[in-house]
């Protein structure tokens, strides 16, 4: 209605024949134009009334979920940002981790390696030590069977020189010097 009247007085004002005052038409100081504000402030004023206190509680709530999702999304950051320096801080360190594993690594090689020389070393003894005692005995064996065969040669050929050179009556002399002796012996 009040759009309405608002037209009709707009109109008025503006025709030639209309009745309007002379400070409704003042250039920059229309009539209209404050009717136009009294009637978006009666129409504020009314919604106001009306759907003023939903909107503050739509706005409210939203308020409070806004300020929850930023102090969420801070913790977030805060979070993002601890560990963004602990990763930070651990590739400041990496360069040093690497040489420390590089270094230890090394160090493990080289006592490993001398481990292994030692042991090898070791080992070449003990088989050194071991063939040299084979060597002896087989030696020591050897020399043995040599004593043995050159004493059963030796047998041998001093039988077949005896029965060469003793005659029956060399060997009854030998026999009865034999007997004699045991004679002494057993008195």
């Amino acid at each position: 209605m009040l759009l309405l009247t608002l037209t009709t007085f707009r109109f008025l004002a503006i025709s030639e024949g209309g009745w309007a005052p002379w400070w409704a038409n003042y250039p920059g100081l229309e009539l209209w134009k404050f009717f136009n504000l009294l009637f978006f402030i009666a129409v504020a004023f009314l919604l106001h009334r009306r759907f003023g206190r939903p909107v503050r509680e739509a706005l409210r709530s939203r308020r409070e979920a806004i300020k929850r999702e930023l102090e969420t999304a801070r913790a977030e950051r805060d979070q993002a940002m601890a560990k963004l320096a602990e990763v930070e801080a651990r590739f400041t360190n990496l360069d040093a981790e690497v040489s420390t594993i590089k270094e230890r690594a090394f160090a493990e090689a080289e006592a490993e390696k001398a481990r292994l020389l030692a042991a090898t070393e070791a080992e070449i003894a003990k088989m050194r030590d071991q063939a040299r005692r084979e060597i002896e005995g087989a030696g020591q064996a050897a020399k043995h069977e040599l004593r043995k065969f050159a004493a059963r040669e030796s047998l041998k050929l001093a039988e077949q020189i005896l029965e060469k050179e003793i005659r029956p009556e060399d060997d009854a002399r030998l026999i009865s010097r034999s007997v004699e002796e045991l004679g002494r012996t057993a008195n």
